[in-house]
């Protein structure tokens, strides 16, 4: 920054579920004259609501945080700020980062490397480049990475719900998002069936048809009704057909 620079007030706000570490953040941050420091949350539910309803210009977001992890709360805002990662992630994910122009904060940091990261902030601001895009470009690249998914979070109006994959009965293509079946009623999530095939555990779920993926402990019977024409009965009442390209694998699977 030019020496005499009038710089805005940066509207921040920090999300860490370690007190030891939102205290140290908070002595770090207090030194940086142009952070307006507005709040602090000690989990991912607390900090999707502070997010939303105080929309601030940068979160210090922390990855690993039990219940909501630091990108599950980013997939579900609809908005998304200037972002700065705090992580003990391993090189892999770290790379990603630098590859997306995501800056992060590699525990345990110095004053000097919040500074750092505060000063690329304030950067983007001052020419209006906001990281949106590229913030958004490294959690797709890390969702897609993942292994076996065992929890989906959707949102449902200001309602967050973790689902682990063993709740899941069934799951539904409609458009661009899919509708997921549980005990406790149904969900939308924007995801493709074609993810969800991959990550979810092969050995518990099975893709019957291009709009359907079905939990085989679901499965209650089959029902031939044509020649080549098959139904699944599933235990939650519903039933669902089978494609006729997708028939071999099912009857592999249960040894039908």
């Amino acid at each position: 920054m030019s020496p005499g620079k009038i710089v805005p007030k940066i509207r921040t706000l920090i999300i860490e579920d370690e007190a030891p570490a939102r205290d140290l953040l908070k002595v770090f941050l207090s030194d940086i004259e142009h952070i307006d420091l507005i709040g602090e949350c000690s989990d991912g539910f607390s900090g999707l609501k502070a997010i939303n309803e105080n929309k601030p210009d940068l979160v210090i977001l922390d990855i690993q945080m039990p219940k909501l992890t630091g990108f599950e709360l980013i997939e579900l805002l609809d908005e998304i700020p200037e972002i700065i990662f705090t992580t003990a992630y391993d090189q892999f994910a770290i790379k990603a980062f630098e590859l997306n122009a995501v800056d992060y904060l590699m525990k345990p940091f110095a004053k000097s490397r919040l500074r750092q990261a505060i000063e690329k902030v304030t950067e983007r601001f001052a020419i209006k480049a906001k990281q949106t895009p590229g913030i958004q470009k490294m959690v797709e690249q890390l969702h897609n990475e993942q292994a076996t998914l065992d929890r989906i979070v959707v949102k449902s109006g200001s309602n967050i719900h973790v689902i682990p994959v063993e709740d899941i009965e069934q799951l539904e293509a409609q458009d661009d998002y899919v509708m997921i079946h549980t005990h406790e009623g149904r969900f939308m999530k924007k995801e493709t069936m074609g993810f969800l095939e991959q990550h979810l555990p092969q050995e518990q779920f099975i893709r019957i048809h291009r709009s359907h993926i079905v939990n085989i402990n679901q499965i209650q019977r089959i029902e031939q009704y044509g020649k080549e024409s098959y139904m699944l009965m599933l235990k939650n009442g519903n039933q669902v057909n089978v494609s006729k390209s997708r028939i071999k694998d099912l009857k592999r699977e249960l040894d039908f």
